[in-house]
C-alpha cells in the first residue's frame, strides 16, 4: 500500500483526535526511526517519553518473544510470576512496599486518587476526599484524571466534571497551605511539569510540600508518568530533591514501548485496597510485565543509561543556551535530564516541520515551547546535529534574530 493510501485511510477511518504529521513510520531501531519511503529520522521524541532505551531494544524484544510463546494473558485472578518479578524490582528500587498495575498513566493516577479518598476516608473522621493539584499539570484523559489536570483546555466541553479538585499554582507551596481544608485528602504533583512546557520547580517546593502534607496528614502523591525510569537523569525523579512520596505513579517509559502503568505505594497506603475494591482486566498481564522487567533491568544494569541521561541533558542545554545567545526570539531553556524545553516568543510548529524535512523528530508544547525527549542512550554527534538544524532552521524561517 502507498504512503498516500494510508494516509487517505488513516483520515477516514481514524477519529480525528491527533493533529498528525503527514508520515507513517514503520520501522525503529535505537535513536532512529523510518517511515514508509525509508527516510531516517533521529527521534528526540521517544513517543512522548516512552521509548528510554530507544526502539525496539534488543532486551525487550527477546523477553516479548520469549514471553508470548509461553503466555499472553490470564488474568489477575491467578498470581502472574513477570508481574511478580516486576513488583519486586520497582519495590527495591524504590521508597515504595506495594505495586498496583494498570495499563497506562491515566490509569495509575486514577487508582491514585481512589486509593487516596480510600484510605482517607477510612482513617479520619469526617468526609476528607478533596484532592489539590497545580495549575499546569497534567495527569490523564478519563474524567476524574482530567479533573485532576490543571488546564482548562483539556477539560473544555467535557463538563460537568467531577466534584473533590482544587487546584493552585505550581511552585507554589504557600499557595497549598491556603487550599487546604478539613476536606482535603491529598496533592498529586508532577515534580517537573511535561506538558505545560517543561517547568522545573524551585529546589526546595517538593521538600515544602513533604512538610505540609506531614503536618496536615495528607497524602503527597507524585504523578512519574514522564519523568520516572531515568528521564530525569535519576531512576525517579523525586530523588533529585531529597523526598520521598506516599504514593507515585509511573507508566511511559516503563515497559519499554509496551503498555503498561503501575501505581506504587507506601504499606498503609497500599492496606486501603482490599479485594474487589480496585481491578484491571489487563493490569500487569504477562506480556506487559515482562518487557517492563527488561526494561527495568537494562536501565539499572550498569548505571550507563542513567548516567548518559545526565550527561547527555547537560550537553543538550548548554548546546541550546548557545543558539540563545544568537536569537532573541528563544526567551528560556529550562530542564533536567534529558527532559528540555526551549521556549521561545514565536509558535513553533512549523519548526517542528522544519525539522521533518531534516530528518529529525521534535515536539512543540503549549505553542511556543520546543520539547526535547530523546531516547537515553542519544549520542553527542546526533545532538551536534540536531543543533546544527536548529540553528541553520532558525536563521532561515524566523525573521527576527
Amino acid at each position: 500500500m502507498t504512503t498516500q493510501k494510508l494516509l487517505d485511510e488513516s483520515e477516514t477511518y481514524l477519529m480525528d483526535t491527533y493533529r498528525r504529521l503527514p508520515i507513517v513510520i514503520i520501522k525503529g531501531r535505537g535513536t532512529k526511526v523510518y517511515d514508509s519511503h525509508g527516510k531516517e529520522y533521529t527521534d528526540f521524541v521517544s513517543g512522548i517519553a516512552v521509548n528510554n532505551l530507544g526502539h525496539c531494544h534488543p532486551k525487550v524484544v527477546v523477553a516479548l518473544q520469549k514471553q508470548a510463546q509461553r503466555l499472553i494473558h490470564v488474568s489477575n485472578l491467578y498470581h502472574i510470576e513477570p508481574q511478580i518479578r516486576l513488583a519486586k524490582l520497582l519495590v527495591e528500587h524504590s521508597f515504595a512496599d506495594r505495586v498496583f498495575f494498570s495499563n497506562s498513566g491515566a490509569e495509575a493516577n486514577e487508582a491514585a486518587i481512589k486509593l487516596a479518598r480510600k484510605y482517607s476516608k477510612e482513617n479520619f473522621s469526617g468526609d476528607r476526599y478533596e484532592i489539590i493539584t497545580t495549575l499546569g499539570s497534567f495527569h490523564g484523559r478519563t474524567i476524574a484524571t482530567l479533573t485532576a489536570t490543571g488546564q482548562e483546555k483539556y477539560q473544555k466541553g467535557f463538563e460537568p466534571l467531577l466534584p473533590g479538585f482544587k487546584y493552585v499554582p505550581f511552585n507554589d507551596p504557600d499557595a497549598v497551605r491556603k487550599a487546604i481544608t478539613q476536606k482535603t485528602c491529598a496533592l498529586i504533583v508532577e515534580p517537573v511539569q511535561g506538558e505545560s512546557g517543561v517547568r522545573v520547580p524551585d529546589e526546595n517546593y517538593l521538600k515544602d510540600l513533604r512538610q505540609i502534607c506531614d503536618e496536615k496528614n495528607l497524602i503527597l502523591i507524585l504523578d512519574e508518568v514522564q519523568t520516572g525510569m531515568g528521564r530525569t537523569g535519576k531512576l525517579f525523579a523525586y530523588e533529585h530533591f531529597g523526598i520521598e512520596p506516599d504514593i507515585m505513579t509511573l507508566a511511559k517509559a516503563l515497559g519499554g514501548g509496551i503498555a503498561i502503568g503501575a501505581t506504587l505505594s507506601k504499606d498503609r497506603f497500599a492496606k486501603a485496597f482490599s479485594p474487589g475494591s480496585h481491578a484491571s482486566t489487563f493490569g500487569g498481564n504477562p506480556i506487559a510485565c515482562a518487557a517492563a522487567c527488561a526494561s527495568v533491568e537494562a536501565i539499572l544494569e550498569d548505571g550507563f543509561v542513567l548516567d548518559n541521561s545526565r550527561r547527555m541533558g547537560e550537553y543538550l542545554k548548554k548546546g541550546l543556551e548557545r543558539l540563545k545567545e544568537d536569537y532573541s526570539f528563544i526567551s528560556n531553556i529550562r530542564g533536567i535530564g534529558l527532559l528540555i524545553g526551549m521556549e521561545l516568543t514565536t509558535e513553533c510548529s512549523n519548526i517542528v516541520m522544519a525539522c521533518l524535512e531534516r530528518g529529525f523528530l521534535i515536539n512543540c508544547t503549549e505553542g511556543n515551547v520546543l520539547r526535547f525527549m530523546p531516547p537515553l542512550i542519544i549520542t553527542e554527534k546526533e545532538i551536534d546535529s540536531l543543533l546544527d538544524a536548529l540553528d541553520d532552521i532558525f536563521h532561515r524561517i524566523l525573521p527576527e534574530r
